[in-house]
């Protein structure tokens, strides 16, 4: 595990997908070091995978990722359906995002 940058979470919908990456002004700015993917069907937003640079697993940025697309969903009135095992994992250890589920 290396030492993790500062990193924003940002929403690329166009490419249906949740990307955690390093701050601009740092070195390696912009670069994506997380990406949770997901495909939005007739209400219910798929949430298909979470994958971390290697480097950087272990320092919650799937987490942050998994974090910031349920409390999109919730805002949006949007039912979750998590087959992302990662995702899953997560609900399950936030109850409080369990109602989101399908």
């Amino acid at each position: 595990m290396g030492t993790c940058p500062d990193y924003d979470i940002v929403e690329n919908a166009p490419h249906g997908r949740y990307e955690a990456r390093v701050r601009e002004g740092l070195p390696d700015g912009g670069r994506v070091i997380g990406v949770l993917r997901y495909e939005e069907q007739d209400g219910v937003v798929v949430m298909a995978s979470t994958v971390t640079d290697p480097q950087y697993r272990g320092n919650g940025i799937a987490s942050a990722l998994t974090q910031r697309a349920l409390d999109d969903a919730r805002a949006a009135g949007a039912r979750v359906q998590p087959d992302c095992w990662y995702v899953e994992g997560w609900i399950e250890r936030h109850p409080d995002y369990a109602g989101l589920r399908v």
